[in-house]
């Protein structure tokens, strides 16, 4: 929310002028602060209702704006885990699938690494020829309203122009499966998504943007869609950068509108819960707010949202995943699983595949 807007808010006694200052400045925020709570609420509800009045078409596009199981790291790392692709695939549809690439023996390998050994599988052998039978049978079916069944999502572990070539060059080959949308002169007119079995995702770095938007000529159809870049958040130390990002405003967050080429949000946990997953406490309602006001801002701009990455689990659960990623129990990432569902969020990014299924499943 603007500046300008929070003044002329209070201006109509919508809010006190005295707790306008705190939906602008951070240092007001804190989580036990009941302004900052009243505040939160007001912009929750106000975001809400611009959500509402002015629904982006573009985001009814994936799953009729509903939660998508997002399967984090789903490849092999180092010849183990090679199942990750299947478990997510047996969860049911719609389901996202991330695929890091990187570059190895002149072609795109998935990898969790940029320095590659060669044993790595190809992207076109791990994941387009596993989902074959899946599309064809979809293709055949026709059944549109379910499009798109699977999100691939793009974490470049490099981003060196041959690669980013041979990657579109690869979805060139796959064309007939995946959701486009023709190339616009103007890159703000979003153009309408034709869609299909796949809809390809990628993340924020200019030079995908370049290659997969920019040198693209008008009226040639789009193959796969970038994130939105988030504001730099300027601070003097670590610790108060940590402190921002869970406490600005969403609009500082997030400044920038849609274009034909960047559709989607991506934000760690760092931006609901201070510290991300290893320093959460209990799920608060001032938490549930902050979560529902990032969902709404992006859904207001016309952006989906992901958050990463949710797990909770013990030791002897871990099937090589991040600690970093870690709420520490099955209860705590339940709460979060919830509260993202309830909010709202489009993709929401997790290892425990069967484990989130269950939970949208109410189970």
């Amino acid at each position: 929310m603007s500046t300008a807007l929070v003044s002329s808010m209070a201006e109509v006694s919508i809010v006190p002028r005295s707790l306008a200052p705190v939906l602008t400045c951070s240092s007001f925020v804190r989580r036990d602060n009941v302004r900052y709570n009243f505040a939160l609420k007001l912009f929750l509800c106000f975001s809400t209702a611009i959500v509402l009045l002015g629904q982006q078409p573009q985001l009814d596009f994936l799953n009729h704006n509903r939660p998508v199981l997002d399967a984090h790291n789903c490849y092999p790392y180092k010849g183990q885990y090679a199942d990750r692709i299947d478990r997510a695939l047996s969860t049911g549809f719609p389901v996202a699938i991330e695929q890091d690439i990187a570059w190895a023996r002149g072609r795109p390998v998935v990898s969790h690494s940029p320095k590659t050994t060669g044993e790595e599988p190809t992207l076109r052998e791990y994941f387009f020829e596993r989902v074959r039978p899946i599309v064809e049978k979809a293709l055949a079916e026709n059944d549109r309203a379910k499009w798109p069944l699977i999100v691939m999502h793009f974490d470049f572990k490099s981003v060196e122009p041959q690669l980013l070539h041979a990657v579109w060059d690869v979805l060139g080959e796959y064309q007939a499966w995946i959701t486009t949308a023709p190339q616009t002169r103007d890159p703000r007119e979003l153009a309408p998504m034709d869609p299909k079995p796949l809809l390809v995702l990628t993340e924020d770095a200019d030079e995908q943007e370049q290659v997969f938007f920019h040198e693209i000529p008008a009226g040639v159809r789009l193959r796969v869609f970038g994130s939105a870049h988030t504001a730099t958040i300027e601070g003097q130390s670590k610790k108060e950068r940590i402190h921002l990002a869970a406490t600005l405003p969403p609009d500082q967050l997030l400044k920038e509108r849609p274009t034909n080429y960047r559709r989607w949000w991506n934000n760690s946990w760092f931006e609901v819960e201070e510290g991300g997953q290893n320093h959460a406490g209990d799920w608060t309602e001032a938490d549930a707010l902050r979560l529902r006001a990032l969902v709404n801002h992006a859904h207001g701009l016309g952006f989906w949202i992901r958050f990463y990455t949710l797990d909770g689990f013990g030791p002897a659960e871990n099937h090589g995943w991040d600690q970093g990623y870690n709420f520490g129990s099955r209860e705590a990432v339940t709460a979060r699983w919830k509260a993202a569902l309830e909010s709202g969020v489009d993709l929401i990014a997790t290892d425990q595949y069967e484990d989130l299924r269950a939970c949208m499943r109410g189970k």
